[in-house]
C-alpha cells in the first residue's frame, strides 16, 4: 500500500529548486534516455540529510540512484517491445520504477511495480506521472506469493547474499509456473554460477559511487 507520508515527502523535496548534493533532480537516464527519473545527485548524502530531518533511521534510498541492472532491463525492453507488448508485467524491487517505466513505454497491457520500501513506492508514483504511463504499484512482499503475470523482470536484486538466497528460489518457482522472467545483474558474485542463462549483455555507463570503471558490463538472465 502506498505510504502518504512517503509520497508527501518526496513531493515536497520535488518542488523545492536547489543544485546541492542533497537534492533530488529530474534527469534522463544514462543508458535508457527514453525515461527520466527523480535522482539524487549523491543518495548517501541526501539519506543522511532525510534521516536527520526526520529524527529516525530511514531506508536505504535505492530508489534514487538508476543501479546498472536496471538499466540494462530497461533498455532490453525498450529495444524488443515484443517481450511486452500486450503482456501483463510485473516489476520485481522496482526501485524507482526505470523497469517498470519502461515496460510501460515498450507497450504492456498492464504494468505492476512492487517494491517493499513505502519510499521506493513513492518514487515509482512521482517517476511515473514523470514519464506520463500507469502503472499499479504495490509494497508487499511478494517473495512467497504465486505471481500473476506474463513476464517478471527484476533489476538488480541480487545485490546480497541473504536478498539472492529469498528471489532466486521465487524466481525458478515462477518460471516453472510458466511465467517468463528476466533478470538484469551486473555480477555482483552473490548468484550462484550456472542458476541462469544469458539472453544479452550491455556496457552500462555506471553512476554508482565507489566504482572505478565508468562503464559496467551488466547481462540480462532467464532461469534455466
Amino acid at each position: 500500500m502506498r505510504s502518504p507520508t512517503a509520497l508527501a515527502e518526496l513531493e515536497r523535496e520535488i518542488a523545492v529548486p536547489g543544485a546541492g548534493l542533497d537534492r533530488l533532480r529530474l534527469t534522463e537516464t544514462p543508458f535508457v534516455p527514453e525515461v527520466r527519473l527523480h535522482l539524487a545527485e549523491d543518495a548517501i548524502v541526501w539519506w543522511a540529510r532525510m534521516e536527520a530531518d526526520a529524527g529516525r533511521s530511514l531506508p536505504p534510498p535505492f530508489w534514487a540512484s538508476a543501479w546498472p541492472g536496471g538499466q540494462a532491463l530497461a533498455r532490453h525492453l525498450l529495444d524488443h517491445p515484443e517481450l511486452v507488448t500486450g503482456r501483463r508485467v510485473l516489476d520485481l524491487a522496482a526501485g524507482s520504477g526505470l523497469v517498470a517505466i519502461a515496460a510501460a513505454l515498450a507497450g504492456a497491457e498492464r504494468v505492476v511495480a512492487n517494491d517493499i520500501d513505502p519510499y521506493a513506492v513513492a518514487a515509482v508514483t512521482v517517476n511515473a506521472r514523470a514519464n506520463r504511463v500507469a502503472l499499479d504499484v504495490t509494497g508487499d512482499d511478494l517473495l512467497d506469493r504465486r505471481v500473476h503475470a506474463d513476464l517478471l523482470v527484476a533489476g538488480d536484486v541480487f545485490y546480497s547474499p541473504e536478498m539472492a538466497a529469498r528471489v532466486l528460489p521465487f524466481l525458478q518457482r515462477t518460471a516453472a509456473d510458466g511465467v517468463e522472467v528476466l533478470v538484469g545483474d551486473p555480477g555482483r558474485g552473490h548468484l550462484p554460477a550456472g542458476r541462469m542463462e544469458v539472453v544479452a549483455s550491455y556496457p552500462v555507463p555506471t553512476t554508482e559511487p565507489f566504482v572505478d570503471s565508468p562503464v559496467r558490463r551488466v547481462q540480462v538472465l532467464r532461469p534455466r
